[in-house]
């Protein structure tokens, strides 16, 4: 039986790899095989490229080689980690997908969208997650939690505006696919997140339980 692709997004300091974290082990928990990845990265040619797109010095790429790089990787990811994970019957739990490059590129950096969506077909043929755990709070919040952990990335020093488009970005995409996006209020404390979680897991589960 093939496996389930669930995408975790969000942006900056909301929490992603605490709850990725806490999802594989409410699948472990159940006997099911999971197989935890990342974007951009998941693959030696996507971490080369994470590296180069998450570098603060140098000069940065244009949007336009951002965007291809970014799809660049996923291509490689899909190719050598996600499909055959899937074919295997494995879930993949992958932090961030397309999805970030709608709000990131579309929203953040406000290229065309419809652009974006030609990449995806091209890249992903029919491949969509099957379901998508969106962790949103605001730019403030989150940003104020990057910034306590440390040097920031090219993405993580961008301003609160382009964050703040990039979770307008994210939230209307959730709310024009309500069937796949799960959308949790990552400001609460972590208790609280980590509950609304592991609901959602269970919803997940069941689901799965009945093909």
């Amino acid at each position: 039986m093939r496996g389930r692709f669930i995408t975790v997004e969000g942006g900056e300091g909301v929490g992603k790899s605490t709850n990725i974290m806490l999802l594989q082990t409410l699948l472990a928990e159940r006997g099911i095989p999971s197989r935890l990845t990342r974007e951009p990265g998941g693959t030696v040619l996507g971490e080369s490229l994470r590296g180069l797109l998450l570098q603060p010095d140098g000069v940065p790429p244009s949007d336009l080689s951002e965007l291809l790089l970014m799809f660049a990787a996923r291509a490689q990811h899909l190719a050598e980690v996600i499909e055959p994970s899937l074919a295997r019957g494995d879930w993949v739990i992958c932090d961030r997908f397309t999805d970030a490059t709608f709000a990131y590129q579309g929203g953040g950096r406000a290229m065309d969208v419809s652009v974006i969506a030609q990449l995806e077909s091209l890249v992903q043929g029919d491949l969509r997650p099957d379901a998508t755990v969106l962790l949103d709070a605001p730019a403030e919040v989150g940003m104020a939690r990057a910034r306590g952990r440390g040097e920031l990335d090219r993405f993580e020093r961008e301003d609160v505006a382009f964050f703040e488009r990039v979770r307008a970005a994210y939230l209307a995409r959730a709310e024009a696919e309500p069937e796949r996006f799960h959308v949790v209020d990552a400001a609460r404390p972590l208790a609280d997140v980590q509950q609304q979680v592991a609901q959602i897991a269970e919803h997940l589960l069941e689901r799965a339980s009945h093909g």
